[in-house]
């Protein structure tokens, strides 16, 4: 085990360095709801790219992606590479998401897809799913820096302790200076996740014996973990079930999308979208890396999801890489559990209160939201830290309802208001009903394939039969001209 004096020294360093760069930040700030969501739209590419990439690639990585290839094998790869592949919608979605936003001053993508459908109401149902099924994904944050600091240190941090650390730390960061603070941490704090992570494996793999000792152990005792289905996790089914939700989770999860409207040209959203591409490839294949090195070092785990504590508490990673990891690991969570919450407070100041509401309301309501979402996912996390493989893959299953609209919004101008929320509440009673009702596991493929069907159908037949309201917007048509100026497909 791990000190836990050394952890907290080494969080007090994390958490003063994190403040520096978040007062730093917020000195730029000018007031303005468009600058305490979006940071002005000022931000260079590296910056947009890290922050993106730092809120993507969370705690969920080294601690359930980690625990999935300890137990899986290589189809943990293979999913997490069906999100990656899932990237490239990017190319297509991020110069129509920046463009929009320019032209219109859109603050959420919620507010964006009600002024495409004409409908105020359109953007507040966009808005309350988003809220629904992102707070499930928060508390896997919070879970996820639970399990990992009460793991390392035996118990010495208390789950509590540990939830509260990562909720303080995203809560007061956030506060201070919105979206400027959160990029400015979220790009040192990606640097951190991925030197901590790939200084850790390379640890890792040494103790092991190199890395030729590494492959060839791995071939030899763990072969079946190469191969497919693998030693009883990833049958097709259960493939499916995970990856396919997974595939659109830039253009479904708001978070990441809004990012979409910060960069402040186009060529540094460009270069944003080359940063989130080398950085998550790279993560990737370091948090699959650890996961076969932990089954070489601490094998026969029960709970999987324990992996990275137990690896880091075995004697095989010296406690310097290992303190180092856990830090990663805590900026993993921290990232992305405030870029969540800043985007339900954006969500909520936009698309509930209304873009006449003055700048000051708009960014108190929105510091009061991130309060009661980062509260709620603490207090939840708490009972729930045992699943938070299920919870995220969940998350992103319920906010498979949304995809229909977006892609409709730019690529089909039969699409209308009707349609929308007939999609969005039909397709999210679906979700819920299953999942809590009905009990079916997010392991099913049946759950995310039925909400994406049902969601799907309901926007198309209902918007055939019914007619777009006069004053939506038609993207396709009003952006063509930009587009092809920026030569974007």
């Amino acid at each position: 085990m791990i000190s836990s004096t050394i952890i907290w020294a080494a969080i007090a360093v994390f958490a003063v360095a994190g403040a520096i760069i978040a007062w730093l930040a917020q000195r730029a700030n000018t007031g303005t709801a468009a600058d305490y969501y979006l940071g002005g739209s000022r931000l260079g590419g590296m910056i947009a790219g890290l922050s993106y990439g730092a809120t993507t690639y969370s705690a969920f990585m080294l601690v359930v992606l980690t625990g999935l290839t300890y137990r899986g094998g290589v189809g943990a790869l293979g999913f997490e590479l069906i999100y990656f592949a899932g990237l490239t919608l990017l190319v297509v979605f991020a110069p129509r998401f920046w463009l929009a936003a320019r032209k219109w001053g859109f603050i959420s993508p919620a507010e964006m897809v009600g002024a495409r459908y004409g409908s105020p109401a359109v953007a507040k149902a966009m808005a309350a799913v988003a809220l629904v099924f992102l707070l499930p994904y928060c508390t896997t944050q919070m879970a996820g820096v639970g399990l990992l600091l009460s793991g390392v240190t035996g118990g010495g941090i208390t789950l509590a302790q540990a939830i509260a650390t990562g909720a303080v730390l995203a809560t007061l960061w956030t506060l201070l200076a919105g979206l400027r603070s959160v990029a400015w941490t979220d790009a040192a704090q990606a640097v951190v996740m991925l030197l901590s992570g790939a200084v850790a494996v390379a640890a890792a793999v040494a103790a092991i014996g190199g890395p030729r000792a590494f492959i060839d152990q791995t071939v030899q005792n763990h072969g079946a973990w190469l191969d497919l289905p693998g030693p009883g996790l990833w049958s097709l089914p259960t493939f499916v079930a995970l990856a396919f939700p997974w595939f659109f989770f830039a253009i479904s999860n708001p978070q990441v999308s809004q990012r979409l409207f910060v960069a402040r040209d186009f060529a540094a959203m460009r270069r944003m979208i080359l940063w989130v591409l080398g950085f998550g490839l790279l993560f990737t294949l370091v948090a699959v890396i650890w996961g076969f090195a932990a089954l070489h070092l601490v094998p026969g785990l029960e709970n999987t999801a324990m992996a990275t504590p137990a690896l880091l508490t075995s004697g095989a990673i010296p406690v310097p890489v290992a303190v180092l990891l856990v830090i990663g690991v805590l900026s993993a969570a921290v990232s992305t559990l405030e870029s969540i919450a800043l985007t339900m407070g954006s969500m909520v100041a936009r698309d509930f209160l209304g873009a006449r509401t003055g700048d000051a309301m708009q960014v108190f309501a929105g510091r009061l939201v991130v309060i009661l979402v980062i509260v709620f996912a603490a207090a939840f996390a708490l009972d729930t830290a045992k699943i938070v493989d299920q919870l995220a893959a969940l998350s992103s299953a319920g906010l498979l309802v949304t995809v229909p609209p977006i892609i409709g919004a730019f690529f089909w101008r039969r699409g209308t208001a009707a349609g929308v929320l007939a999609c969005l509440a039909g397709g999210s009673v679906v979700a819920v009903v299953m999942a809590l009702g009905l009990g079916v596991s997010v392991f099913n493929p049946a759950l995310a394939l039925t909400v994406a069907a049902v969601s799907t159908g309901l926007f198309v037949a209902v918007s055939l039969i019914s007619q777009p309201r006069v004053g939506a917007l038609d993207f396709a048509d009003e952006l063509r001209a930009d587009l092809d100026r920026h030569n974007a497909w």
